[in-house]
């Protein structure tokens, strides 16, 4: 049985409690949060599971093999670190950490110790998503976008902008989807509450092929939404999250391209633009909690040696993207390139 701690139980921690309690070779052993009060309901509904609100007493805890960090994205660096150097594995939520430095540092204990790091990029774990990234392999054909919409109204965040609240999603479906990094990225936005980060905001990531992405995020619109949409020169797709079944549909339209060199006293090149219309279609999905999925996952992880889908790497990649746009933001849209993050054995 894998020992399990999970530390902070405000907006995602009840969620995380309740996923791990019903995980297969699992313990849940101790809740941590600063608010005992907040924990009450735990030792009714999980009377086996002791609360705390010291965290190094769960770091000190040999029954404790993994801990579950769900707290805010400035405390994410020095409790995973903790656990980490305790010789626990980590499953932290997303962002993995507020700076590119903190993340990269978190990957390299990690390593250096084999220890399990784990991002929770939920939404990779979705059959929508899985399915998303199937058909980008095998069904679209060369990629042209990635243009993604995730809007609301609310919940402002005092200590991150809407990018590092929001964008973190499309960014990990994005980095989860499609096979290319990104080498550059632009970001602008705006902040309409006097004081605080920015609520509104607008990503381009530019890629070496003939690929652009391009992410909006709001915290001020009156709708929800939730759409991501995928061009390619086979077949396009299109992702609502938001759709009760039929999350995932793929278009049979596009483009075709004709080039006919001319000689006319000088060279020209005409392109014949013709248009392709054919069938949508649904595909089956799989249907589960993500998380629960995900946990799954992390535990057979510590039990097998195996690397996450989503681990520390693909967390610092996403982190690279954020901080570049952050940057970007304060810049008004400079275009800041993205670095090849540094491989770890």
């Amino acid at each position: 049985m894998i020992g399990v701690a999970v530390v902070g139980y405000g907006y995602w921690g009840p969620n995380l409690v309740r996923n791990f309690a019903d995980t297969p070779g699992v313990r849940l052993v101790t809740v941590c949060d600063l608010d005992k009060n907040r924990m009450a309901p735990i030792l009714t509904r999980y009377p086996g599971v002791a609360i705390t609100d010291d965290y190094r007493s769960v770091l000190a805890d040999p029954t404790v093999d993994a801990v579950a960090i769900a707290t805010p994205v400035h405390t994410h660096f020095k409790l995973a670190m903790s656990a980490l150097m305790a010789g626990k594995h980590v499953f932290v939520e997303k962002p993995i950490a507020a700076s590119i430095d903190e993340a990269q540092k978190l990957v390299d204990e990690a390593a250096r110790r084999k220890l399990v790091l784990a991002v929770d990029h939920t939404f990779i774990h979705t059959g929508a998503v899985r399915k998303m990234r199937e058909l980008v392999e095998t069904r679209i054909g060369e990629m042209y976008y990635y243009d993604s919409v995730r809007v609301n109204l609310g919940l402002f965040q005092h200590d991150v902008s809407v990018i590092w609240d929001l964008a973190v999603h499309d960014l990990s479906i994005m980095d989860y989807v499609i096979p290319l990094r990104p080498v550059a990225v632009s970001a602008t936005g705006m902040s309409h509450v006097p004081g605080e980060p920015a609520n509104i905001a607008y990503l381009n990531l530019f890629f070496e092929k003939n690929l652009i992405a391009h992410v909006h995020v709001n915290w001020l619109a009156p709708v929800k939404v939730r759409r991501t949409l995928i061009g390619g020169s086979r077949s396009m797709i299109v992702y609502d999250d938001l759709e009760p079944s039929e999350k995932i549909k793929v278009y049979d339209k596009g483009i075709t391209l004709n080039g006919n060199p001319q000689k006319n006293g000088e060279k020209i090149y005409q392109a014949l633009v013709g248009y392709r219309s054919g069938d949508m279609w649904a595909p089956h999905l799989e249907v589960a909690e993500a998380l629960g999925i995900e946990l799954r996952e992390f535990v057979d992880c510590i039990e097998t040696g195996a690397r996450p889908t989503a681990d520390g790497r693909a967390g610092l990649r996403v982190v690279q993207i954020l901080e570049a746009a952050t940057q970007s933001l304060a810049g008004q849209g400079r275009v800041v390139e993205l670095k090849p993050t540094r491989r770890v054995a």
